[in-house]
């Protein structure tokens, strides 16, 4: 199986291959043979960059848009227009090489990236800048399974947040907004922040592609509503109404 892996949900451009075996029961069997990445921080320009960095990553694994199996793409939650642009191209390939694509979210694509030892069997509190006060959150257990649901709260609301689903005990913080909320948790005893820049990896996201099955929802996945001005009509009064639409 070959699985292109895609994202810009958030402050970064990266593409992977990711490349290995499928078991019977349809999830890879042994280890990746190849995996091939670029990736680049970056929080604008995403259009641009995107695509060209697929093809070197093809190029460099000696394969084609056409030996591809499926496309894994972020789906967010993140930057409105970044998360839309790996959405873009992944559906544009898909439906030209008439592939499945698989959506994985932020959160994952950041906590699967963190590696098990470094986690130690710690429960994970996934931080995503959201470019306003209020980052967004999910929970994970030690297992990486998700505690609770996403949330958005306001920063003083979020340690009465957190001690709801996770009273007590040591935990790791990780994502790119999560330095922010080190002076928030303070007062919580075995606060740690993983390594690393905290943005979606996509040769994590072209590796849980590969283990997902098809049919998970390749649409942007918002927390809140983008903040947008609808463009006056020709002859509209200055008074105009204001609305969410296609945001920055």
């Amino acid at each position: 199986m070959k699985v292109l892996g895609l994202d810009t949900a958030t402050s970064g451009c990266s593409a992977a291959l990711w490349e290995g075996t499928v078991g019977l029961a349809g999830a890879p069997g042994g280890a990746p043979r190849v995996t091939v990445r670029r990736s680049a921080p970056m929080a604008r320009g995403q259009a641009e960059v995107l695509v060209p960095l697929a093809q070197e990553v093809l190029a460099e694994a000696g394969t084609a848009f056409d030996d591809l199996d499926r496309i894994a793409v972020t789906v967010g939650p993140g930057a409105f227009t970044g998360l839309r642009i790996a959405l873009a191209a992944a559906r544009g390939i898909a439906v030209a090489r008439d592939l499945p694509v698989v959506g994985i979210t932020s959160f994952d694509a950041i906590a699967h990236g963190v590696p098990e030892a470094e986690r130690a069997g710690r429960p994970l509190l996934i931080a995503v800048d959201s470019r306003r006060a209020e980052p967004f959150l999910q929970l994970y257990d030690a297992a990486l399974a998700p505690v609770g649901e996403p949330a958005m709260p306001d920063p003083a609301a979020i340690p009465g947040w957190l001690d709801a689903l996770c009273p007590a005990g040591p935990l790791l913080l990780a994502g790119d907004a999560a330095a922010a909320l080190v002076p928030l948790l303070a007062g919580r005893a075995g606060l740690e922040v993983a390594a690393g820049d905290g943005l979606p990896d996509a040769a994590v996201v072209a590796a849980l592609g590969a283990a997902r099955p098809t049919g998970l929802p390749a649409e942007p996945f918002y927390l809140r509503p983008p903040d947008v001005t609808l463009p006056k009509a020709a002859g509209a009064k200055s008074g105009a109404e204001t609305g969410p639409g296609n945001g920055p």
